[in-house]
């Protein structure tokens, strides 16, 4: 047994989670266990003027065997383990489960379109289209197993899935940015972008996926037989526990408005680990390049464009401030993933009173101080083409 502490240096952030104890690496013992969180008492964030005022994040690990043991930031999900998890699933041979290349990474990876959905697609009515994204940022690992718990509830037998797949098409592009991913990067592609800046005008040599999906998109909302409902995209949060919602402010309409907290209030009574206290619409200037603020001012203004956020390693439950918090497991994402589809069966039944759901604050009370004068700027027709849209031109693919 040997007792042993690593040191990372040159942290930037002032505030995280480390300092608070609501956060801890992951390890593992072998290559194929199973990931575990370094208990909070054996870590340390402390800033060192030996490098710059920089602060440095200090844990003690006991290695119990000569075995090989990993660590990392949180639980990892590789591009090879994405691959396999949809290459199983065509295996099954579903009927309602299509898996096509959308494009191509700058280093030539494949990027996945899914589509899930029992709809008959030469009937009259429109189809009704939920969009989802997720790992644009490719160190935000919770964020596909988010997404995988929402794909393996799609493709259950379970009721409401079916229900789903009857009422909705389900188009999902699992991983925006794989060459980041491989590589190994937090933030940035392999060319040093953050391509969730890039989709005001992404380029076609430097940002093939985020032009792809981008088209993809600009396509739904240009066929008249195509109903966009949603535009999801999923991410991880270092600074803040539990997930939560982000939103646009699109109207003062008080009918719209309270539609745009359907989804946060039946996530909050669904599972433990959502957060209507973090969940927030806004307008920050800094995110007017993200797929949240550009789809939603190009978009129908009927579709909804959200970022969902969960945190890399732990919840309160049930928005307690008070209580200690929870670390988050792949078990426990994959929860939110599954919740997150029944939340949208859930909307869709509210929507047709079949379901009601108690709206208990204001639209108001979810704008930060910042974008409060805003909101009182905002016409019935959305804000966002002051921003976020520029002229472009774009030649639309077939329907897929």
């Amino acid at each position: 047994m040997q007792k042993v502490v690593f040191n990372i240096v040159n942290f930037s952030k002032n505030r995280n989670l480390f300092d608070s104890a609501n956060a801890a690496p992951v390890f593992r013992v072998g290559t194929e266990g199973n990931w575990s969180r370094i208990a909070a008492r054996h870590i340390f964030y402390y800033r060192s003027q030996a490098h710059g005022d920089r602060f440095i994040l200090s844990f003690v690990h006991i290695f119990r065997s000569i075995d090989r043991t990993e660590f990392a930031y949180c639980i990892p999900y590789s591009y090879t383990k994405l691959q396999k998890f949809l290459m199983q699933l065509e295996s099954r041979h579903l009927p309602f489960f299509k898996r096509n290349p959308l494009t191509e990474t700058v280093q030539r990876r494949r990027v996945d379109l899914l589509t899930i959905s029992s709809t008959n697609e030469f009937a009259t009515e429109k189809q009704k289209v939920v969009f989802v994204s997720a790992r644009v940022h490719p160190g935000e690992t919770p964020s596909s197993y988010v997404l995988q718990g929402f794909i393996e509830f799609l493709v259950s037998d379970d009721i409401r899935a079916v229900n789903l797949r009857s009422t909705y098409t389900f188009k999902i592009v699992p991983m925006l940015n794989p060459d980041g991913v491989y590589l190994g990067n937090y933030r940035c592609s392999l060319m040093g972008f953050d391509l969730n800046r890039q989709w005001q005008d992404p380029s076609v040599w430097a940002h093939p996926t985020i032009l792809a999906t981008k088209n993809l998109l600009m396509q739904y909302n240009e066929n008249p037989r195509v109903e966009l409902c949603f535009c999801i995209d999923l991410h991880s949060h270092s600074q803040q526990t539990n997930s939560f919602l982000i939103g646009n402010l699109v109207s003062k309409d008080p009918k719209r408005c309270q539609q745009q907290l359907y989804i946060p209030y039946l996530l909050a009574e669904l599972t433990d680990d959502y957060s209507l206290q973090y969940t927030q619409f806004n307008v920050d200037a800094e995110k007017a390049g993200t797929n949240r603020r550009t789809m939603g001012a190009i978009l129908d203004e009927d579709c909804l464009c959200y970022t969902l956020e969960v945190s890399f390693f732990s919840y309160r439950p049930k928005d307690n401030l008070n209580d200690k918090s929870i670390p988050y497991f792949d078990y426990t994402y994959e929860f939110l993933g599954e919740n997150l589809a029944i939340a949208i069966l859930y909307y869709d039944e509210v929507l047709s009173n079949e379901r009601k759901i108690e709206i208990k604050r204001t639209f108001e009370s979810f704008l930060p101080k910042r974008s409060k004068k805003s909101f009182k700027q905002v016409r019935n027709k959305g804000i966002g083409s002051l921003d976020c849209v520029q002229a472009y031109q774009i030649t639309l693919p077939d329907f897929q």
